[in-house]
């Protein structure tokens, strides 16, 4: 049996290294997604079923206040459109930034 060098050893070496920290990038990817998937399923679930908000420290509005700076995109802003909406007891959203202006 052939011996393989020290050169052809360590590129071995070096290439299962890689592929170990492809594997493990991808695994802390997936738990970062799954992290951001359940709190933002908690925090929807919260404002769609809890009728006293205030609980939350005003999170409704704090939402409607950040995520249009938040999302970039069209097509994420179209996702939660139905959401900033103004709601008819709230303030538009002008006046959102007056009251935490003051704050």
């Amino acid at each position: 049996m052939v011996r393989k060098s020290i050169g052809e050893r360590l590129a071995q070496l070096d290439a299962q290294r890689k592929t170990l920290q492809m594997r493990l990038s991808k695994r802390e990817r997936a738990i970062d997604t799954r992290r951001k998937v359940l709190i933002g399923a908690l925090v929807l679930h919260r404002l769609e079923n809890d009728s006293n908000l205030q609980i939350f420290g005003g999170l409704a509005d704090w939402l409607r206040a950040e995520l249009p700076k938040f999302l970039t995109r069209d097509g994420d802003r179209d996702l939660f459109d139905d959401f900033l909406k103004p709601q008819p007891h709230e303030p538009p959203l002008g006046g959102l930034d007056s009251v935490s202006a003051a704050s």
